[in-house]
Order: structure tokens, then C-alpha cells, then sequence
């Protein structure tokens, strides 16, 4: 492979990284209300934001577009997609469907240092609630989930429902006020309780009542913010 070659090749490599990062920060953006449904971005000011250059940026933008989460409109501003209420039921489903599957080969194979990996990150999340912090708050709850698909020995799993789960995670930080943050925290518990015990139709039932939730939350949220919505 001659010089230019190679250097093509480490430039895209480059690009495919600033990519990948632009993606991340721009989804935390979106899913935490740093930028709003409806919002106007253009690759000019995300560019100068994260430091990047633009080719990045609209790659970025293009990834996240066939996520759901940005409208690109030629030779018009791109947009913060709405909130898309069918959206959301599909990622519930999605989720609950692998989930379930999960928390039924942690609690069959479950053991003393399974059991305290997940009180350990409880105790976490716990400490969040009181605080109220919203931010230390959502990434432990996702903490919790990814470890049960890595105890479980299906890490890769997780990251399908990371992939189809923006939806979800925009109303589920809408509605993480203290009252859910503890609520959330009670329900990990009941779920830890079930895998301790070895009881996995209980650690299943468990699983299904915490991500039916969503269904609740997603009629407050069209409620509190109806401009967010499709």
C-alpha cells in the first residue's frame, strides 16, 4: 500500500472515531434535554461545540437521523426530531422482549458475587435518588441494566437495545423526578431480591412490572410536555 494510501486510510479512521464521539455526545444532548425536540442545529455550530471538523458532524448527523433522532432537510436546517409516542412503544417492546430473557439466565445461574455486584450498583443509584441528581443518576440506571446482560454472558444483547432505545430514554428522563428515582431504585431491589433467592419466574415477573412502566410514564409525558411530541 503506497504513502497516500495509508494515510487515506488512517484519515478515515480518524473521521470514523470523531464520528463515533460526536454520535455519543450529540445522543446524551438529546436524550437529556440539552438540546430539545424542534431545536435547529447545523453542522457548523456542532462542529465548533465538540472541536471537530465538519465531516464528522455529518456523519454524526446522518447516524442519528436513521436512529429516529434528527430530521435532515436538504438545503434546510436540520431538527431535533419529536418524541415519536409509537417510537417508544416499539422500544419498550424491544427492550422488555431481551430483557425478560436476561433476567431469567441471571437469577438460573446467580450466585453470591452476582448478587453483590448488583447491590453494589444499587447502593449507587441509591445515593443518586437522595441527592436527586438526574445526571449521576440515568447513566447508573443503564449501568445496572448493562451489567445484568454481562452477568447473564450476552453483553452484546444490551448494546441491540441500547441501538433501538432513544425513544424510550428521552420520556424516561422527562420523568425522573425524585419520586421515580426512588421508585426505580425499589424496583431494582425487588428484582435483586428474586435473583438472590434463585427464583426466576419471580426475578421475570419482577423485570416485567419495572419496564412496563413505560407505559405510564410516556401518558405523563405526553401530558407535561405535549410540544415534544409528534
Amino acid at each position: 500500500m503506497g504513502i497516500s494510501k495509508v494515510t487515506a486510510s488512517v484519515d478515515q479512521t480518524i473521521d470514523e472515531t470523531m464520528a463515533l464521539r460526536v454520535v455519543r455526545a450529540l445522543r446524551d444532548d438529546i436524550v437529556t434535554m440539552a438540546l430539545k425536540p424542534g431545536d435547529v442545529i447545523s453542522e457548523s455550530d456542532i462542529a465548533g461545540r465538540y472541536g471537530v471538523s465538519r465531516q464528522p458532524v455529518r456523519e454524526a448527523f446522518i447516524r442519528l437521523a436513521q436512529q429516529g433522532l434528527l430530521l435532515i432537510r436538504p438545503k434546510r436546517a436540520t431538527v431535533v426530531k419529536k418524541i415519536s409516542p409509537e417510537g417508544v412503544r416499539q422500544s419498550r417492546f424491544i427492550r422488555e422482549s431481551i430483557e425478560v430473557e436476561i433476567i431469567r439466565r441471571v437469577a438460573a445461574q446467580a450466585g453470591d458475587e452476582t448478587v453483590a455486584v448488583l447491590n453494589g450498583l444499587i447502593a449507587e443509584q441509591e445515593a443518586a435518588a437522595q441527592a436527586d441528581d438526574t445526571r449521576r443518576f440515568h447513566p447508573l440506571d443503564e449501568s445496572f441494566h448493562r451489567s445484568l446482560a454481562r452477568l447473564a454472558g450476552v453483553e452484546y444483547a444490551w448494546q441491540l437495545i441500547d441501538d433501538h432505545k432513544m425513544q424510550l430514554d428521552r420520556v424516561r428522563y422527562l420523568t425522573l423526578g425524585l419520586s421515580s428515582k426512588q421508585r426505580a431504585v425499589s424496583e431494582h431491589k425487588t428484582i435483586v431480591a428474586a435473583v438472590a433467592r434463585g427464583d426466576v419466574a419471580g426475578a421475570e415477573a419482577a423485570m416485567r412490572d419495572h419496564l412496563s412502566r413505560a407505559e405510564v410514564l410516556l401518558a405523563q409525558t405526553i401530558g407535561d410536555f405535549p410540544d415534544y411530541f409528534e
